[in-house]
């Protein structure tokens, strides 16, 4: 059962990691949202997560509307992800986050994420769940 939580050790917060991703990560793309994927080489085999939404997806509130939802998926999706592999979540410039509902973010980046974990070597322990 997933933690209730997204906790920190799940996060993505220093620049040379997103860069990291950015350069050397694999890139995967669905219609409003591109995937980078970068084995982090962590012992621990802990997963993290950052998020990338800048000023022209809109104002602040549309903004954090976005990262809120992206959140929400990797928080439900925790233990899918079974690999030590680091994300980041890029929204495209046409995504509006006014009609941008969790079933979306779901239905694009779940088979984005299977995809980047059997690339790196892991399989998703249950790709097909449903939320």
């Amino acid at each position: 059962m997933s933690s209730l939580t997204f906790p920190r050790q799940h996060r993505l917060l220093r620049r040379p990691d997103f860069l990291a991703c950015y350069e050397r990560g694999r890139r995967y793309h669905s219609r409003n949202f591109i995937l980078f994927a970068l084995p982090n080489g962590n012992p621990d085999g802990v997963w993290r997560a950052g998020f990338a939404v800048s000023k022209k997806v809109g104002c602040a509130v549309r903004r954090n509307r976005t990262k809120r939802l992206l959140r929400e998926f990797f928080r439900l999706h925790q233990d899918v992800i079974n690999a030590n592999v680091d994300f980041v979540v890029v929204p495209k410039r046409h995504v509006n986050p006014l009609q941008l509902t969790f079933q979306t973010v779901r239905d694009e980046l779940l088979p984005q994420l299977t995809r980047a974990l059997k690339a790196s070597g892991a399989s998703s322990k249950s790709s097909s769940r449903q939320h």
